[in-house]
């Protein structure tokens, strides 16, 4: 376990402004974020479990949030007890509140949520959220937007377990209709209802060669 000083830079290493690499690197780790809770559906929790027996079968790296609670959890368990290989960060304060999971291949104790945020990131070549809360989406729909800033060109998805992201997925169509998100944009967001279809996807993704910015022609 260890306890890494406070990022200078708000973006980890290949998550700068320079232009993207005209391949995408192979898929070796991915990170999941999830709820701290199990949900009021125990498919959520069956979901989790597959996901992290996938991960580990298929010899993808978990990076999650370091928990060892709710679907944090499981997921973690899951892919250890499949053999596979676990990376979780957690902030200080969690650890003290006896939060962190402790049987982790690796556990890196940071100082803040966004230290958090920057380190997953960095260890992971993609991205998918489980249903979760406000730290779920907070979580995913940051890394997604570096994604439109062309920061990075790591496929993002969601696993939409018994449509528990229909309504999110009809706001983005909704931004996308009043033309705040770009149509190639919302191409950027990858969706699958079971782990194997959503990583098949994930690794044929090719990312989208146009700038954010809609034009005041286009307006």
């Amino acid at each position: 376990m260890d306890a890494p000083g406070l990022c200078q830079n708000i973006f980890p290493a290949g998550l700068d402004s320079g232009p993207p690499p005209a391949t995408l690197p192979a898929v070796k780790s991915l990170c999941v974020f999830c709820g701290s809770s199990s949900g009021a559906d125990s498919a959520f929790t069956t979901a989790a479990r597959a996901l992290g027996e996938t991960l580990a079968r298929q010899g993808l790296t978990l990076v999650y949030g370091g928990g060892n609670v709710g679907l944090m959890g499981v997921i973690a368990d899951a892919a250890l007890a499949h053999g596979g290989k676990v990376i979780g960060v957690i902030p200080r304060s969690l650890v003290e509140r006896e939060l962190a999971h402790r049987r982790l291949t690796e556990l890196h104790v940071v100082v803040s949520m966004h230290e958090r945020k920057a380190l997953m990131a960095d260890r992971a070549d993609g991205f998918i959220a489980l249903p979760g809360g406000f730290g779920t989406l907070d979580e995913f729909c940051e890394i997604l937007t570096w994604a439109q800033l062309g920061l990075h060109t790591k496929p993002c998805g969601v696993l939409n377990v018994n449509g528990f992201f229909d309504s999110f997925l009809a706001q983005v169509d909704r931004a996308v209709a009043d033309r705040f998100i770009r149509p190639e944009h919302r191409a950027l967001l990858l969706v699958g209802q079971n782990p194997d279809a959503l990583l098949e996807r994930m690794r044929k993704f090719q990312p989208p060669k146009v700038h954010k910015w809609i034009g005041r022609d286009e307006v």
